[in-house]
């Protein structure tokens, strides 16, 4: 198994922008340094605890000062970019980074995000999803042509034949895509599927993970695509230490549990996915509390606990290539966290195996 990072982030609206930015920085060099796989970086204008509405900024500042991690947005929110703009910024940042690079793309949940672009009605965004791929994925070809569709115009140039784009392009007009799904049968997780894409599923119980696979692998099937089990992404937290009581302590009294006392709770709340949580545990949804979660939700321990339940884990759900920790706010505790981020990459994920 691999050990990924996607740092939302969830950092309290008490943080300054340069304190997040920096942080959001020093974890991408960290997870490189931990041999982490991948590094997302989440995109949102208005939500108060994820605060990075710019990630190709983070990418750009991690770029340089990385070696081997691949560091991608999490998400790019479709609707709210121009595709021929962003066409171009995603091309640049695959040659700088030689590769190192996937795209995460999504249609866009909030609708204070949408809000802010003038947008008042989300039912068009996956529509508009659609028509972006389809205008970024001709750009990357470096082909002429014209596109003037429903929601968007863009081309490319016909006068020069030695544009310089097209040595920038990636090669063969591709870029590796992925989007994230949290809802029981995820549209998300379909469209993945459906065009050759990565699916991440955003833990919110067993059943919850299972049904996405289930939705992928028949969207990837029905549409000519092998689906692979390597490939599926799971956003789970993972916090590891030394021994289970310090592991423990440090999710619940460190950035993890303030932001789940904070901000999560109230967000999985509102999209109806806590009961997911208590699934099978005899609790009742509304009485989770940190200890439940350090308990049940998140993986909390020493290296051999938090390897036993990652293996209990791809067990009870058939099984995925990458475990992909949310980041929280440990400025001050960077050391406990980086090493909390060594210990999963180094001496937990090695350990663990797709179900055979």
């Amino acid at each position: 198994m691999r050990a990924a990072v996607f740092h939302t982030p969830f950092m309290p609206p008490t943080r300054s922008a340069k304190e997040i930015f920096k942080w959001a920085v020093d974890r991408a060099v960290a997870s490189d340094q931990a041999g982490c796989s991948e590094y997302w970086i989440g995109e949102h204008a208005t939500q108060s605890w994820e605060s990075i509405p710019n990630p190709e900024l983070v990418i750009a500042a991690a770029a340089l000062n990385t070696e081997q991690i691949i560091l991608a947005p999490g998400a790019h929110l479709l609707p709210y970019h121009n595709p021929g703009s962003l066409a171009m910024q995603v091309a640049w940042l695959t040659q700088i980074l030689e590769g190192r690079y996937i795209l995460g793309i999504g249609a866009g949940a909030y609708p204070a995000d949408g809000a802010i672009r003038g947008f008042t009605d989300l039912s068009k965004n996956h529509e508009m999803v659609i028509e972006s791929i389809e205008i970024l994925e001709k750009i990357w070809k470096g082909e002429p042509f014209h596109h003037e569709g429903t929601y968007f115009k863009a081309g490319f140039p016909e006068e020069d034949p030695h544009h310089p784009f097209r040595a920038m392009a990636p090669h063969g007009g591709k870029v590796r895509m992925g989007l994230t799904g949290l809802s029981p049968n995820s549209p998300s997780i379909k469209f993945a599927g459906a065009h050759g894409y990565l699916p991440l599923s955003v833990y919110a119980g067993n059943t919850f993970l299972k049904n996405h696979w289930q939705v992928f692998e028949e969207a990837s099937t029905a549409n000519g695509h092998k689906a692979d089990r390597e490939d599926h992404h799971v956003v789970r937290d993972v916090c590891v230490a030394e021994t289970d009581a310090a592991a423990k302590k440090l999710a619940i009294e460190g950035g993890m549990g303030e932001a789940w006392s904070n901000y999560l709770l109230p967000v999985y709340k509102q999209f109806g996915i806590l009961d997911g949580l208590a699934e099978g545990t005899g609790v009742d949804s509304a009485d989770i509390d940190l200890d439940f979660l350090a308990e049940h939700v998140w993986i909390v321990g020493s290296p051999d606990t938090v390897a036993a339940k990652l293996e209990e884990f791809q067990e009870a759900t058939g099984g995925f290539g990458t475990i992909m920790p949310y980041d929280y706010d440990y400025i001050d505790q960077a050391e406990a966290w980086n090493e909390s981020t060594r210990l999963l990459a180094q001496e937990v994920a090695p350990r663990v195996k797709l179900p055979a």
